[in-house]
């Protein structure tokens, strides 16, 4: 089977991974992933994450992150922009998450931000996934 969605499939396995309560994950792994798991890192959605080295193309190993309650900290993670409909936004346009308590990643011409930052920046982009 091949992979169409390489991020959507890693956002189907952070989901299922945090519903089971499992402490990490392991997926393959590209630039893209690693840039947008910088941004849940940074965002405080996840614990951390490493590379780890193997003969193909590396592994992306995520620690996800729970509350004292052991809740996890994802309650939501969705795709927005597909292969199959691309959606792209101006500044302007970038939606709220949840009345602002959530957060969108966009990828735009200075990398892939926040829609905080992306705001500020007065920058748009392809509007990857939300979570909350």
């Amino acid at each position: 089977m091949s992979v169409t969605d390489p991020i959507a499939d890693m956002l189907t396995a952070i989901r299922n991974a945090a519903r089971a309560q499992h402490k990490r994950l392991d997926i393959p792994a590209s630039n893209l992933k690693k840039a947008v798991l910088e941004v849940l890192q940074r965002e405080k959605y996840i614990s951390s994450y490493r590379v780890v080295a193997d003969a193909r193309q590396g592994i992306l190993r995520v620690y996800l992150k729970y509350s004292a309650d052991e809740k996890s900290v994802i309650t939501g993670i969705e795709r927005v922009s597909t292969p199959g409909r691309r959606v792209y936004v101006g500044s302007d346009e970038i939606p709220r998450v949840q009345g602002g308590l959530g957060t969108s990643v966009l990828s735009t011409p200075r990398g892939v931000m926040t829609d905080k930052e992306a705001r500020q920046a007065k920058l748009g982009g392809e509007l990857l996934c939300r979570i909350w």
